[in-house]
């Protein structure tokens, strides 16, 4: 009876463990923002993709586990060639909501042009604070580079693209490139983080600077406000990391400058060092203008055209 009574025990406990996962904020979703949108911007649409024969689609694949934690991506992949430039997407949200589907059109799209695209979960600031969602990314880039035949991507060719929070960490995913300092040492792979290309939608570059707003998810992410913890607020901004060896950068822009905090800065640094880079500033645009039409095929345009004079 006691031992029926144990392994039943043990059998709750583990019912119980894999019942209890981290918190997740909702709040920013595709739908809900059109809402707001609209309001303003009543000629706006989301987008439809229509499927393309010569793009494979791949959801929810793994490429880490820590205890009980599993991390997943979604792979758009254009079968034509056996190598094309890879795009590594990271999703919006304030660093605290939004998750990996809400780059899947974003990802059909620029797969359709002849490259791999790849929208990676990472884990957010209700779960763990700054610098491990952008550790998560620098170990998903390792293993597509691992697995590169099996999503036909040149190693050599990748580039990183993020919006809002998620164009700030692919900033500086970019400009840390193997950077001990955001380098999982317990990851094993074989291939290094390493980026080629940076494409930045409405992501700030600089948190802590004349033309930024210290705001409160920004704070939550990273641990506490700027007087508490300043070398965080220092540390997570792109600007401080960018010099000669930072690659090509693409800025696509909303009209709403504080999303572009450091920019100007940066750009500075990369003409200094002869990098290439350029703006695209969409006029009238709202900050998550890349969801809806018509500022999605321009921000699609304006990526393609990039990737394809970096890469092509």
């Amino acid at each position: 009876m006691q031992k029926t009574a144990l392994v039943l025990l043990m059998f709750l406990n583990v019912i119980a463990a894999q019942s209890q996962q981290f918190q997740v904020d909702t709040s920013y979703t595709i739908k809900s923002t059109f809402t707001k949108l609209v309001k303003k911007y009543p000629f706006i649409t989301i987008p439809e993709i229509k499927p393309n024969p010569a793009v494979k689609e791949s959801l929810d694949l793994v490429y880490n586990q820590e205890k009980d934690r599993v991390l997943h991506f979604d792979a758009f992949v254009n079968t034509k060639k056996k190598k094309n430039p890879a795009v590594i997407m990271i999703h919006g949200g304030g660093w605290r909501s939004g998750n990996k589907s809400q780059m899947q059109f974003i990802g059909k799209e620029i797969a359709a042009k002849g490259y791999s695209c790849f929208a990676i979960e990472y884990r957010l600031s209700l779960e763990a604070k700054y610098p491990t969602g952008v550790i998560d990314v620098k170990n998903a880039i390792k293993f597509i580079k691992d697995n590169a035949s099996k999503f036909n991507v040149d190693v050599n060719k990748i580039a990183v693209l993020g919006c809002s929070s998620g164009g700030q960490m692919a900033a500086l995913i970019g400009t840390t490139n193997n950077d001990p300092i955001f380098e999982d040492a317990s990851f094993k792979s074989k291939s290094s983080s390493k980026v080629n290309a940076i494409i930045d939608v409405d992501g700030v570059l600089a948190f802590k600077h004349p033309e930024s707003s210290e705001g409160d998810m920004a704070a939550f992410w990273l641990g506490g406000k700027s007087d508490e913890i300043p070398e965080n607020w220092k540390n997570a901004s792109a600007l401080t990391h960018t010099d000669k060896n930072t690659p090509p950068v693409l800025y696509i822009c909303s009209s709403i400058p504080r999303f572009h905090a450091g920019r100007d800065d940066m750009i500075k640094i990369l003409n200094k060092n002869k990098i290439y880079n350029e703006v695209q500033t969409i006029a009238d645009s709202p900050h998550s203008f890349w969801f809806y039409e018509p500022w999605f095929k321009q921000t699609i345009s304006y990526t393609t055209q990039f990737l394809d004079k970096i890469f092509k």
